[in-house]
């Protein structure tokens, strides 16, 4: 996604209520969001299609757990570590399994209930919004066809044109477009890697408990926050952020 330079990018336009949404001082100028269950309701449906993809091309299948734990990263690094008794030379057929399945259930997957009310406050105080996901970049375009979402965001990046999970290219190449120093770019994501990457980054991260991977395993990446709820994390940017 092109972005014009930040020192001609519109702000965002204010709401009459916005005494009600400023509850704090704006300490983060860019906040970035992970996508897969994070942002999007799909980590099940993730799990289930990566081991249908596993099964078809003949490897072990991965449990819940394992399956999960990939997330995150990109398509071909998350596939080679969820099966990696399937030769390197099966990969693209893997890959390509994966997407069968992830598309015959794309139409049932939504966004997290109170995702959009969460963006619209962040907007209404001026924050820049971006995307840092493992999804690929076709695959992101595709989910932010949606109506609903259209202009909210600002950027994005995506796996497959930066590096995957946890390099921290993603968040250096957000911060150079729209101008933000490390310590005024919020990560916000579901798994070690989104943390890590924040870690790698020199950005502040905050975690979120209900997606991909276990909460208890967040602590020692040292997030500012571990939110439980949509609702929670709502509350925690519009006091924190």
């Amino acid at each position: 996604m092109v972005s014009a330079p930040p020192a001609t990018r519109p702000r965002h336009s204010t709401p009459g209520n916005r005494e009600a949404i400023s509850r704090g001082p704006r300490r983060f100028d860019l906040v970035a969001f992970d996508w897969d269950g994070t942002l999007f309701d799909s980590t099940k449906i993730i799990v289930r299609c990566i081991q249908r993809a596993v099964a078809d091309v003949g490897g072990s299948v991965p449990g819940d757990r394992e399956a999960a734990y990939v997330i995150g990263m990109g398509l071909a690094e998350a596939l080679a570590h969820a099966a990696p008794d399937v030769p390197r030379e099966r990969y693209p057929q893997l890959g390509e399994r994966y997407r069968h399945h992830y598309m015959a259930h794309r139409d049932d997957l939504s966004l997290f209930d109170g995702v959009l009310p969460l963006l619209q406050d962040l907007r209404a105080r001026h924050h820049w919004l971006a995307v840092a996901t493992g999804k690929s970049r076709r695959g992101l375009d595709d989910a932010l066809q949606s109506v609903e979402l259209k202009g909210v965001f600002d950027g994005s990046r995506t796996a497959d044109e930066t590096a995957g999970k946890p390099h921290p290219r993603m968040l250096h190449e957000l911060m150079r477009e729209f101008g933000t120093e490390a310590a005024r770019t919020l990560m916000v994501g579901d798994t070690t890697h989104d943390l890590q990457m924040a870690l790698n980054a020199g950005c502040p991260a905050v975690a979120v408990s209900y997606g991909a991977h276990d909460s208890a395993e967040f602590e020692a990446l040292q997030p500012l926050a571990i939110v439980h709820s949509v609702r929670e994390l709502h509350d925690w940017l519009l006091q924190n952020a």
